[in-house]
């Protein structure tokens, strides 16, 4: 099966991460993943939500939006209409991912926002949020120990995401937009540098798929995670 973009049923689209994009922000990227780019930044506030105060614990949240022409036809903003539910289910994955890799302990009593916006969509923009958020979190977190408000570093591991997907029967690496609207079945992976698991979406558009086809998609997320944390160590110089 030939996929539309000529790739191997294993290759990713091309990936780069531009670290400092924004001056204001602690923490900022811009990740690129094909025509799918998400510029990701990273706030710190000197507080927590309301129900983890006096605990000790510190808190990281994410929110989410795509800019009006990220996609072929003008979307008004969600701050004209209100969120949608697609927004918040995944501003939510992201902030779960996020967290996977902190000690809120260690981290204390600060929140650290990380806001996702993409800037152009061509699939898999929830899955490039999270690989990009974890780089500007990463880079917030270190410019804190610079300023003392912190003396290590509470990051326990990297944590990247990837989709895979099912199409004319073949498994998939990295889908874009094209695929995703065609696949009998496609798949968002969350996985830590070390290969723990912390998140698995998986839908059949049509079909059942079976035990088989899962571990095959699996196999393939584990490849595609692990080439993206070694960019993400790559950008961040760790």
């Amino acid at each position: 099966m030939a996929r539309p973009s000529n790739r191997a049923f294993d290759e990713m689209r091309k990936v780069s991460i531009e670290t400092n994009v924004n001056k204001h922000a602690e923490g900022s990227c811009l990740i690129k993943c094909g025509d799918t780019h998400v510029i990701c930044t990273a706030t710190v506030e000197d507080k927590v939500p309301g129900w983890m105060r006096n605990t000790g614990k510190g808190w990281v949240t994410a929110e989410y939006g795509m800019l009006p022409r990220a996609t072929s036809t003008r979307v008004d903003r969600e701050a004209k209409k209100g969120q949608s539910g697609r927004t918040q289910e995944i501003q939510r994955l992201i902030g779960r991912a996020l967290r996977s890799c902190v000690d809120m302990k260690a981290l204390g009593e600060y929140c650290i926002k990380i806001d996702c916006d993409v800037v152009q969509a061509d699939g898999g923009t929830r899955t490039a949020s999270i690989t990009g958020g974890f780089v500007a979190l990463y880079l917030a977190l270190k410019k804190m120990r610079e300023r003392k408000m912190i003396f290590n570093l509470p990051i326990t591991d990297t944590v990247a995401a990837i989709s895979c997907g099912i199409r004319e029967g073949q498994a998939v690496l990295d889908l874009d937009y094209v695929e995703d609207s065609s696949a009998e079945t496609d798949a968002n992976f969350v996985i830590t540098g070390k290969g723990g698991i912390v998140e698995i979406q998986g839908t059949a558009e049509r079909e059942p798929f079976t035990p088989e086809q899962f571990q095959q998609l699996f196999a393939l997320a584990c490849k595609g995670t692990g080439e993206l944390a070694a960019l993400q160590r790559q950008a961040l110089e760790i």
